[in-house]
């Protein structure tokens, strides 16, 4: 019967519309024009219960490709009002019957069709899907606020309802039960406090016409019951629109829709109970009701959590530059086609390619992490050969130094230091990390090797590893972060509050590492790493023993006496592994072009966006298929136009900052600063405990006790984050290089290059173009030599004005920074 009734309803409504349909509203005009389908999602619907409600998305595609978010811009009509109502998209159900909603633009319409059931009876308030979902939405339990480990005002919740038991407790039982009221609802501490009737440190957080505060008013109002045994659990959530949705300005908003799904087959729209937030603000903005509005053209995530689920919504702002008109640069492989792509989509105009001087100072500090000499600098400068730029990259990738250079940069994230893993296991370290990177060794194979790591640390410098990770929870930790680029850190306690990370995940990586042991070997300071035969890791908040636990996969099947780290390590390193190249090529990439295309470059998360998605994902696979060579993704980024391009900011690129249509210029670190003035200077440093001529940037540690590295940000490798080295400007930096003793010191060195030159008999001329060339790998401009030949006129001592010109260029930003 209800079926012959549906049908009839549809027939009469599809009559109704038929006739409306040709009636074009001045409200449709200007969405109408050049549109060519109405889509409305979801399809098909169930309204289990007087409280549901369901908030229909309606996206507008157009003839010239474009799409547009219409659900508070179309009409909409219902096939009978008297089952549900329907208000800019939101629908509540009245009486049990099934219905059609139609959205309409123009002539154009799509429908939705929507069974109401249940409705003769109210469903009580659930505590796990309702109340706890309401105080998140209001962000009570978040970590600023009661979801701190020690609560704000004597009131602690779990971070992010993520222990539902601690929560009632604390709601029910503490300060006397004076947080909820049986009796007048109205009147509970917990709505009262955020109304800002009763003084709330965190100020007003919610309005009697808020959701959450229905959810919370009804739960206390039916005595604050908890769910039983038996009701459904959360199995995920689905947020609409999923991935990929373009928008163009002016059609600035889109509608999200968040659906959970639960144990019992059933559906819930979600949407007013969901934390929505967004990956960049300035790009784009989410409110309560799941309403996207774009600020700026660029590409944003918007994160939903729902309960301890979480899912995302990629979305792309594209502006119209008035004056923009794309102009295509040649593409030197695929890295610059996919970056051009998205420059052109998002309308910025990519810089020049920068000058040979320029690429010949920037490669090699790239590359080598130090300056070329003054012949090095004449020959390139003066080679008229068209692939003089791939066959100088080419020779800087054999050079000594690139391992060395390299090697520190693996030495900052492996917490490689003499405290940690004694002199001579630094040293022992240090070596094999050198040696792996100048025999280009497979980046699966080395990772491997320091995962699987077992024996003395001076006999396999690997197993240091285990040195420098002081217990298995550290362990976890560092590889996750290291080769996985999952923060792990923040599950430990609690579900991870940004990424779907839980506890339980947490403990389950930590499994593969609680049998590894450590012992002191026979030799001074020397340590040997085993693995035990047994050893569990117990959940402490369940008590629950974990088995080892894979992203992605569940739990190992680990065979009796197996080292368990063998099966992380053959799972981490195989081909289809989403995470371990990508992490890699990531940050080969940061080290050269200034930042990531994920950054931070070991945070990766779904609430933490690559800024090019497809060129992340195109470096990934041309390192697998490469066999995981680190030297060939190196190359292939070095000889892209990318790379190549000046730092130079024209006037449709000048707000670009991470789409790179520019160079992005940043300061040198710490050792290749150093290293930098004492090759201007000609005056080596001399580095206590390594042979004499050793550089900053090839020092096994940071032990030496030089105030001029420690000051301009060298780690001290206590963490395996890389941001640990500081890279920002400060004053106390500004400071050790206008007066600070390292550079006074090599100014005034007798044997210094200026002094050098002035026994040599150069001329002015001469010296300065050593200068330069040496600091910049240019000549002096015109201006600026003869600005310096009428300063040294105007001193009377010759060496000290050549040294004044010589501490101006090397506080210029030119020199200071790459470039």
């Amino acid at each position: 019967m209800r079926a012959f009734s549906f049908t009839l309803a549809l027939s009469l409504f599809a009559i109704f519309t038929s006739i409306a349909g040709g009636v074009v509203h001045a409200n449709d005009i200007e969405i109408a024009e050049g549109l060519q389908k109405l889509e409305i999602y979801p399809p098909r619907f169930e309204l289990d219960g007087q409280r549901r409600r369901l908030q229909l998305v309606v996206t507008a595609r157009y003839t010239n490709g474009e799409t547009r978010d219409v659900t508070r811009l179309c009409r909409w009509t219902i096939s009978d009002e008297t089952i549900a109502r329907v208000d800019r998209g939101v629908v509540r159900p009245i009486k049990n019957g099934s219905v059609e909603i139609r959205a309409s633009v123009g002539n154009l319409f799509a429908g939705s069709l929507v069974e109401v059931t249940r409705q003769e009876k109210v469903d009580a308030v659930s505590f796990q899907h309702e109340t706890l979902p309401a105080l998140s939405t209001q962000s009570c339990n978040s970590g600023p606020c009661h979801g701190s480990p020690s609560g704000k005002g004597g009131f602690r919740l779990s971070l992010r309802a993520f222990d539902a038991g601690l929560d009632r407790q604390t709601l029910l039982r503490e300060s006397l039960g004076r947080r909820v009221d049986f009796f007048d609802p109205a009147k509970s501490l917990i709505l009262l406090k955020p109304l800002g009737r009763v003084p709330h440190g965190g100020g007003t957080r919610l309005r009697t016409s808020d959701p959450a505060y229905d959810v919370l008013h009804r739960w206390i109002a039916e005595g604050c019951a908890v769910d039983g045994p038996k009701s459904p659990t959360l199995q995920g959530i689905e947020i609409y629109p999923g991935h990929g949705r373009e928008l163009r300005f002016p059609s600035n908003e889109q509608q999200l829709l968040a659906i959970a799904k639960f144990s019992d087959g059933s559906t819930r729209d979600v949407t007013q109970l969901t934390v929505f937030t967004s990956s960049d603000e300035i790009v784009a903005s989410v409110d309560g009701d799941g309403l996207v509005t774009g600020h700026d053209r660029g590409h944003v995530a918007i994160m939903a959590r729902y309960r301890d689920q979480i899912e995302t919504c990629d979305l792309t702002f594209v502006r119209d530059i008035p004056g923009f008109e794309w102009k295509a640069p040649p593409a030197a492989n695929f890295v610059d086609e996919l970056v051009f792509a998205q420059l052109r989509k998002l309308q910025y105009t990519p810089s020049g390619v920068c000058s040979d001087d320029e690429f010949l100072r920037r490669v090699h500090l790239d590359v080598i992490g130090v300056l070329p000499s003054l012949e090095e600098s004449r020959a390139f400068l003066a080679d008229e050969r068209n692939d003089k730029r791939a066959r100088l990259i080419d020779a800087l990738l054999v050079r000594s130094e690139f391992a060395t250079f390299w090697a520190m940069k693996w030495a900052d994230v492996l917490r490689l230091t003499k405290k940690s893993v004694s002199t001579h296991g630094a040293n022992k370290y240090h070596s094999w990390l050198v040696q792996s990177i100048a025999r280009n060794e497979p980046y699966d194979e080395f990772a491997r090797r320091i995962v699987t790591a077992s024996g003395s640390t001076f006999s396999n410098p690997a197993a240091n590893f285990y040195r420098t990770a002081t217990d298995a929870h550290d362990a976890a930790e560092s590889t996750a972060q290291v080769f996985l680029g999952f923060r792990l850190a923040c599950a430990k306690c609690h579900n991870h509050p940004f990424e779907r990370w839980t506890q339980d995940n947490y403990y389950g990586m930590t499994a593969f590492f609680n049998r590894v042991k450590k012992k002191s070997g026979s030799r001074p300071d020397e340590l040997v790493v085993y693995v035990g035969r047994s050893g569990e890791v117990v959940q402490p908040r369940t008590n629950q023993t974990m088995k080892p636990w894979l992203p992605l996969i569940g739990d190992a099947n680990e065979k009796q006496d197996e080292d368990r780290r063998e099966l992380l390590a053959e799972w981490m390193t195989r081909t289809e592994n989403p995470f371990f190249a990508t992490v890699e090529v990531n940050r080969i990439w940061y080290h050269v072009m200034g930042r990531g295309i994920v950054d931070p470059v070991d945070d990766f998360r779904d609430s933490n966006p690559p800024s090019n998605a497809e060129l992340l994902d195109a470096l990934t696979k041309e390192f697998r298929r490469s066999g995981f060579d680190r030297k060939h993704i190196l190359r292939t980024i070095l000889n892209s136009r990318v790379y190549q391009l000046s730092s130079t900011k024209n006037e449709f690129n000048r707000d670009d900052s991470k789409h790179f249509s520019h160079a992005y210029p940043r300061l040198l670190g710490a050792e290749q600063l150093l290293d930098a003035i004492c090759h201007v200077t000609g005056v080596a440093e001399n580095f206590g405990g390594v042979p004499r001529g050793t550089k900053a940037t090839q020092l096994p540690s940071p032990d030496s006790k030089i105030e001029f590295l420690k000051v301009f940000g060298q780690p001290e490798r206590q963490t395996v984050c890389q941001c640990e080295r500081q890279t920002e400007t400060n004053l106390s930096k500004a400071l050790q290089m206008f007066n600070g003793s390292m550079l006074h010191n090599k100014l005034r060195d007798g044997n210094n290059r200026i002094r050098r030159a002035i026994r040599e008999k150069k001329t002015d001329e001469q010296i300065l173009g050593d200068l330069y060339l040496a600091a910049f790998c240019r000549s002096p401009l015109a201006e600026e030599l003869e600005a310096a030949k009428r300063y040294i006129a105007s001193k009377e001592n010759r060496e000290f004005a050549l040294e004044d010109i010589c501490w101006a260029i090397l506080n210029s930003n030119e020199f200071l920074f790459q470039h």
